[in-house]
């Protein structure tokens, strides 16, 4: 009987210890939040074939994981997991970037590219990020030259 008593116990400690690592481990790597765009900037960042990357960065600016949403309709939620990430394991405090754009590089702002970052510091399981791209690289430029009051009038 006391036999029993100790592989039962022993048998439980080993569950309960393999559960709660399990538990553990599982939850790992989150974020969420919303990304939204400035109201002046809202029509290009929904234009056809524009992705939306969210950057996640540690705070020495190097880049720790990814998450691409292709044709986004702002304002769009976002999770980034364990499967986005760059790298093995996250330490320290973090911090985003969204870049809009329809070339598809990243960390190559081009004319017409929309931008913004967080403005403080996270750390994994925050879930009500939001951030706002606000800024956009380059000068909006008018879609047709006809008609353009500036340009007849100069000549």
């Amino acid at each position: 009987m006391k036999y029993l008593v100790i592989t039962f116990t022993f048998l439980v400690l080993a569950f309960g210890g393999y559960v709660i690592s399990t538990t553990k481990a599982d939850e790992g790597f989150t974020l969420s939040g919303r990304v939204d765009v400035a109201e002046r900037l809202r029509k290009p960042a929904q234009a056809d074939n524009v992705s939306c990357s969210i950057v996640v960065k540690n705070e020495a600016d190097v880049p720790i994981a990814i998450k691409r949403i292709i044709n986004p309709k702002f304002p769009m939620n976002f999770n980034i997991g364990k499967e986005d990430l760059l790298i093995d394991d996250v330490e320290g405090n973090i911090k985003l970037e969204v870049q809009i754009n329809s070339h598809g590089n990243l960390g190559v702002l081009k004319s017409g590219d929309i931008f913004g970052e967080s403005k403080e510091l996270y750390a994994s399981g925050r879930k009500d990020i939001v951030l706002v791209a606000d800024k956009m690289m380059g000068k909006p430029t008018l879609g047709s030259n006809r008609g353009n009051f500036f340009r007849t009038a100069a000549r």
